[in-house]
């Protein structure tokens, strides 16, 4: 998938540097994602403490990523990490019925932010290859995301282990991108 996700972007946006974030409540799945899409794999993480950054570049575009960690300690510095964002991506554990108030409460906080009031929202309802899985539409309404009238944004059902889902999301974020161009 690494080489798609290079290829999609290629030619796109000249030579505009793209700024994303992934962020998410710890568990949820974002470092895992951040490689997968990066080197088309999965690969060994552990709790980021802190944030992960990969510039990718391709042929004209230079594409960072920010995986911020999510621990209850970490998240009051995200907003660090906001200005000049052009896109959000939210990583929900959709198996994690019992924190899903919280993960709310941080999106909301957080959607409120000026400096991100122009981002785009993708939001990941991950972990849907587990049992007790929310479905997308649960998860978009336990998080208030149709309330959001000013805001383009999208949710999507993905399994950052199995790399299902990832492809759609970032082909309609490319698209989302392109348009707001």
């Amino acid at each position: 998938m690494g080489g798609w996700f290079s290829s999609l972007f290629s030619g796109l946006f000249g030579t505009r540097e793209m700024r994303i974030l992934i962020l998410g409540l710890d568990g949820a799945g974002k470092t895992t994602i951040l490689y997968r899409l990066q080197v088309g794999e999965v690969v060994t993480t552990i709790p980021t403490i802190g944030f992960n950054v990969e510039t990718v570049t391709y042929k004209n575009l230079k594409f960072q990523v920010w995986d911020l960690g999510g621990q209850t300690s970490i998240r009051p510095y995200w907003r660090c990490y906001y200005s000049n964002t052009d896109a959000v991506i939210y990583v929900v554990d959709s198996s994690d019925r019992d924190r899903m108030g919280i993960s709310k409460s941080e999106l909301v906080a957080m959607l409120e932010e000026e400096e991100l009031k122009k981002a785009i929202l993708v939001v990941f309802a991950n972990k849907q290859d587990m049992a007790q899985a929310m479905t997308p539409a649960e998860v978009a309404n336990s998080l208030g995301l149709p309330a959001l009238k000013d805001r383009k944004w999208q949710i999507f059902k993905t399994s950052a282990t199995k790399g299902t889902g990832l492809d759609e999301a970032m082909e309609w974020l490319v698209e989302a991108l392109k348009s707001r161009q």
